[in-house]
């Protein structure tokens, strides 16, 4: 492949605010260069394993990403804790306790049915699976052949988008999930993440009260 395209492919990456495909790549490159441009989808990955080479000998802090079955730029895990810090956006976007748990469970037995989500986790789930549905990390796939045939819920590539994932079976297994568990740095990310959600319920707590001290009698 012509090494031109090896930039080309880097600026549309970089330019994307989603994850792009081999295939969008490959429609705008012949879109500009005509249908005979010669571009496969094994070149486009091709190109993109020289561009991180090329990254990780000139000791670049980011790296292209395959997730959501496309291509996005990262910062390398050594850098995230600092990236991490300055970021605003994730906690915003923070799942609750109950949510990660309930997304935890549709992730590794999709498709499955909110009579079945509640059997496992013991606790009603309509508010849950609403949030979820609501940030787009599930979705309704169907309905089971079962009686009441209930909804049947799946996880979206904007789920894989969230967590950094390619496809849903990259997902950790159960032993790598209790080295995760185990890991200092992830235990100390678990322990900031704990203290802000604390100083954020605290901080609610204040200013109900201040809301309040201030009403009308």
């Amino acid at each position: 492949m012509d090494n031109i395209y090896n930039s080309v492919i880097e600026a549309l990456i970089f330019s994307s605010d989603d994850p792009i495909t081999s295939q969008e790549i490959i429609k705008a490159i012949k879109g500009i260069d005509g249908d005979d441009s010669q571009i496969s989808n094994d070149e486009v990955d091709n190109a993109v394993d020289e561009l991180n080479k090329r990254y990780e000998e000139l000791g670049i802090s980011f790296c292209i990403q395959k997730i959501a079955h496309g291509f996005l730029f990262s910062t390398k895990p050594d850098y995230s804790k600092y990236v991490g810090y300055l970021s605003s956006e994730k906690s915003k976007r923070r799942l609750s306790q109950a949510a990660l748990e309930t997304l935890a469970i549709i992730a590794y037995k999709q498709p499955l049915t909110k009579p079945e989500l509640e059997i496992i986790r013991g606790v009603n789930a309509d508010y849950i699976i609403t949030t979820l549905l609501e940030k787009n990390l599930i979705t309704i796939s169907g309905r089971a052949e079962t009686i009441g045939r209930p909804l049947l819920y799946n996880t979206t590539d904007e789920f894989l988008k969230y967590f950094g994932l390619h496809k849903i079976t990259d997902l950790p297994k159960p032993r790598e999930i209790e080295d995760i568990m185990k890991d200092e740095d992830f235990l100390e990310q678990r322990q900031k993440i704990m203290m802000n959600a604390i100083e954020e319920q605290v901080q609610n707590e204040l200013n109900t009260e201040g809301e309040n001290d201030n009403a009308p009698e």
